[in-house]
């Protein structure tokens, strides 16, 4: 096979624009047999930025050749070639254009792309940009965007990937050509030759022995699998915890020549240890650097295995968690003097399920033409890897997180042991290795699943560390209320029937009728037809209600002064006052529960009658996934009822959608205003030991807010809370310089107040962004003010070849704008909400953090508006019990992004003068953990700055 592997430069993307350089390589017989560069005259002149991204400017072009001239030189490498690139559509139509122009016939050979094929070779690759691509793969990039360089490591990745695709198990190659069969790509041709080549070439598949129902799997029957320890191990413990830890420092210090023991962990692993001993609850405070990990873990491990007792670990995110798995607990297997077993688990949608992947499969059903077939792909190969199957291993962009959900484990239509895959079941291997672990790792967002399953998800455990516990009241909050968004109602009646011919319902029916003339079967068609006409009618009426609810919320937002914040619209709903015309809704919702219980009445029927006949018509699948959707739409119903009714006071309930999706945006929220008793009642009453941890649970040095948010005051009648606030291991007072212009202009509400704001901010910015060459993050509470500043700020620092990303304008991704920060030279990041917290970029990619405003959560926000009227009601002052605590902690973890190692140094900017002219503006100072603080006028900002920096570099 002989592929061209082509990339050009260019004045732009558009029609208009011209090839200003061309890289062109030959391969041929797994070897780079040619290859072609050259600049070319594009007869315009080269816009500012594409100089700036490329390097190349008009001076160097002006003698280069023209387009017909180097046309004619690509044209012959071209013959009989299959043309490859890093984004092929882009390269293809320059290509195209060029051949036309100069009198070519257009390139009619194949065309495959770069991309396409790492999704699926590489299914965890968690960037396809050239410049990540070639880092994962070690091949050094010199030149990124220049053609020569750029065509020359995409031929590299290409032989990469062909190498990668002929060492496949023959299996999942036949898969791969079976799912491209009937596709009219290129890809499917490469596929195949690349299985035509492996049978001819190597007939025996050493992978055979991992081989299941035509699927090459990386797994054996997880009932097979041995505990990692015996009994007798455990005996070698040292009675004390102080003679276990003090083998484990030696291990440490013999281990690793840097290791230096850091007194806050020291003191956190005693008193998690006393706290499982004594039985009583700890909340600990412990900051950046303390190594909270290990502080939690190796107590849990050392108090499970001593008393044989179960400790569950539980985590905000999934980062977390990945990281307790990959890089905590592998290094305490290496460290601990005993063998233990820690185990991960999850929310059940976050694994596969093999048998609907198998069925997805071999039914074709591939509703994304290409793209679910490279997704389809792509998990073929990963599961001849994985040992989890666990979804955070894949890297999905554009729909697949789409065909994901079509294929993930759920509750609803799982056989358990009637399913031919139960035994290589990823989501019940890793319920068996929770049940059989020592320590099990699992999210609050599954702690709550378990909660309201009556506790049927987790198995048995008095001991549980809460990790990142400043979010636990909050992620409480959102699983015991509902959220009913438009599209999910949707999505589950589209399951059902997409339209006359496909759906759950329309399949199963034709499947039905192969069956012949069994009397049945016209029973079972007629209940179908009928439950489909309820849900025609249930779909047209959700689309109604969905418009009427818009149209109050759009209506009501019209009314107000306040402009939408990130083109969010948000009405809450009180029952004592409901807008006019809610009485149509109720009536409209009424007859919605009418058409819905109508339908799943006749869908109950079906399925309980099908489940005893499915072997004899072959319709187990079906009916399994029937039965699931019919589950969730029960589900939906419930949650519109409790919605529109709104039986409970101590409920919320608000609508929300986006000002440009209309009504296809609305969702329909309700949640508790205080779960404090529930948390009481469900975690700290019944469990012996539970300890909190975060970096950020005080406000001013005092746990008050976070124990009244948790219910922790009441429940320690017998001194059975400690609350611990360890000191940073940083010096913060040498490391870290806030500066507060004091002079600045204070942001008065009105567009006006915030346009004079802007106007100083954006030059204010500019100026310190070339001090510190860029490595500046910058944090806002506003998306339209960040919005506003990437356009000035952009705009005055491109001629100073600084870089300005955005959240939510460059990209929506936060790893994707922090890879690009990190990579880039100079470059300012402007970030909203999700950047204040679990960022980490250590080292001088970031030496200054701005914090533009103090993250007051919005007044008029529902939730912030039913607790500010709870504690009124309590002649409360709810700006100080609430609004404050919450804004300190906020503050508090955008704080620690600036240092996040003992040698980062760095500059924090507060351009919010409140915490200085303001009597509640001390507690977010008083709550850093000690970095010099000072004020001064903005025009001295920036030498401040420069003496700063200058005195930490002697």
């Amino acid at each position: 096979m002989k592929f061209a592997v082509l990339d050009f430069e260019t004045t732009g993307s558009s029609a208009a624009d011209r090839i200003i350089q061309v890289g062109l390589f030959i391969i041929e017989d797994m070897q780079i047999t040619g290859r072609y560069t050259s600049l070319v005259n594009p007869g315009i002149s080269i816009p500012a930025s594409i100089t700036s991204l490329t390097g190349i400017d008009d001076d160097q072009v002006r003698e280069a050749p023209s387009i017909d001239t180097v046309i004619a030189d690509m044209v012959p490498l071209l013959q009989d070639a299959a043309l490859v690139a890093h984004n092929v559509g882009f390269d293809l139509a320059f290509l195209q254009r060029a051949l036309d122009e100069n009198g070519y016939f257009p390139f009619d050979g194949r065309t495959l792309d770069t991309m396409d094929l790492l999704r699926i070779l590489y299914p965890g690759l968690s960037s396809l940009q050239l410049t990540m691509v070639c880092q994962a793969f070690g091949i050094e990039h010199e030149r990124p965007h220049q053609a020569d360089s750029d065509a020359e490591v995409t031929a590299l990745i290409w032989l990469t990937c062909l190498e990668r695709l002929q060492s496949l198990p023959l299996l999942t190659l036949q898969r791969l050509d079976m799912i491209f069969a009937d596709s009219t790509s290129d890809l499917g041709w490469l596929l195949h030759e690349a299985l035509v080549y492996r049978e001819l070439h190597q007939p025996l598949d050493p992978d055979s022995e991992r081989y299941y129902r035509q699927f090459a799997l990386n797994v054996g029957d997880w009932g097979d699998e041995e505990p990692v320890r015996e009994e007798k191990e455990v005996l070698s413990l040292d009675p004390t915890f102080e003679g276990f830890y003090g083998q484990l420092r030696n291990v440490l210090k013999n281990r690793f020549e840097a290791y230096e023991e850091r007194e806050a962990q020291v003191t956190m692993l005693s008193e998690v240890e006393n706290a499982f001993e004594a039985g009583h609850h700890l909340m600990v405070e412990a900051g950046t650097g303390t190594g909270k990990s290990l502080a939690y873990l190796i107590p849990s491990l050392y108090y499970g295995l001593k008393h044989d007792k179960k400790v569950v670990v539980s985590t905000h995110t999934i980062n977390l968690q990945e990281q307790l798995r990959e890089r905590d607990i592998p290094l305490l297997h290496d460290l601990f003097p005993v063998g233990f077993m820690a185990s991960v688990l999850k929310g059940r949608r976050h694994y596969l399920c093999l048998r609907k992947f198998e069925h997805k499969l071999n039914t074709q059903d591939f509703e994304s033409g290409k793209e679910d077939r490279v997704t389809a792909g792509q998990m073929l190969v990963w599961l001849g890897e994985t040992k989890h199957g666990d979804q955070e291993e894949l890297f999905f962009p554009g729909k697949g997180k789409q065909f994901w959900h079509s294929v993930e484990s759920d509750t609803d239509s799982c056989l358990n042991r009637a399913c031919p895959w139960f035994k290589k079941c990823f989501y019940h291997r890793a319920r068996h290795q929770a049940n059989t672990a020592d320590v099990v790792i699992t999210n609050h967002s599954l702690l709550f699943t378990d909660m309201k399953a009556e506790n049927r998800l987790l198995p048995a455990y008095k001991h549980l560390v809460i990790d990142e516990a400043h979010h636990f009241e909050e992620v409480a909050s959102k699983h015991l209320g509902i959220e009913l968004h438009y599209q999910t109602l949707l999505s589950t009646l589209q399951w059902l029937y997409k339209d006359s011919r496909s759906g759950q319902l329309s399949n199963l029916r034709l499947k039905l009728q192969k069956a012949g003339e069994d009397p049945r079967v016209a029973n079972w068609s007629a209940d179908i037809d009928r439950a489909v006409e309820n849900l025609v009618e249930l779909k047209e009426e959700w689309d109604q209600l969905n418009e009427l609810l818009f149209q109050l919320l759009s209506t009501a937002r019209m009314s107000e002064s306040a402009q939408p914040e990130g083109g969010s619209l948000v009405l809450r709903l009180k029952k004592e006052s409901l807008p006019r015309g809610w009485d149509k809704l109720e009536v409209l919702e009424e007859n919605m529960q009418l058409h819905a219980g109508e339908a799943l009445k006749r869908m109950d029927k079906l399925v309980s009658e099908l489940k005893e006949t499915q072997d004899e018509f072959d319709v187990q699948s079906l009916v399994t996934d029937l039965s699931g959707t019919v589950k969730e739409l029960h589900r939906h119903k419930d949650d519109l009822h409790f919605f529109m009714m709104m039986p409970d006071d101590n409920y919320v309930y608000w609508l929300e959608g986006g000002q440009f999706g209309k009504n296809r945006s609305l969702q329909l929220s309700a949640v508790p205003i205080d779960v404090s008793s529930m948390l009481r009642h469900h975690f700290f009453e019944p469990k012996d030991s539970v300890i909190l941890t975060s970096a950020t649970l005080s406000v001013g040095k005092s746990f008050d807010y976070t124990c009244e948010q948790l219910g922790l005051r009441e429940s320690e009648p017998g001194g059975q809370l400690k609350t611990v606030q360890l000191p940073s291991p940083f010096n913060y007072r040498e490391q870290a310089l806030v500066a507060i212009p004091r002079d600045f202009p204070t942001l008065r509400s009105g567009l006006g107040g915030e346009k004079e704001y802007v106007d100083a901010l954006i030059p204010s910015l500019a100026e310190v962004a070339l001090e510190t060459r860029g490595r500046m993050l910058v944090l806002f509470t506003s998306n339209r003010m960040l919005k506003t500043v990437h356009a000035g700020l952009k705009d005055m620092l491109a001629p100073f070849g600084v870089h300005v990303l955005g959240q939510g304008v460059d990209s929506g991704n936060r790893s994707k704008l922090t890879r690009m920060f990190q990579s880039s030279a100079a470059c300012v990041l402007l970030g909203t909400s999700s950047f204040w917290e679990g960022v980490d970029i250590p080292g001088e990619a970031l030496s200054a953090l701005v914090i533009v405003r103090l993250p007051f959560q919005p007044p008029n926000h529902p939730i912030v508006e039913a607790k500010t009227e709870k504690l009124k009601q309590r002649n409360m002052n709810a700006f100080m019990k609430l609004s404050v605590p919450q804004a300190v902690i906020r503050f508090k973890q955008g704080f620690g992004r600036l240092v996040r190692t003992a040698s980062d140094k760095g500059i924090v900017i507060i351009y919010d003068t409140r915490v200085i002219d303001t009597n509640y503006g001390k507690y977010f100072l008083y709550s850093l953990p000690g970095p010099k603080i000072e004020h001064m006028n903005a025009s001295q900002l920036v030498p401040r700055i420069k003496q700063w920096m200058e005195e930490k570099k002697a």
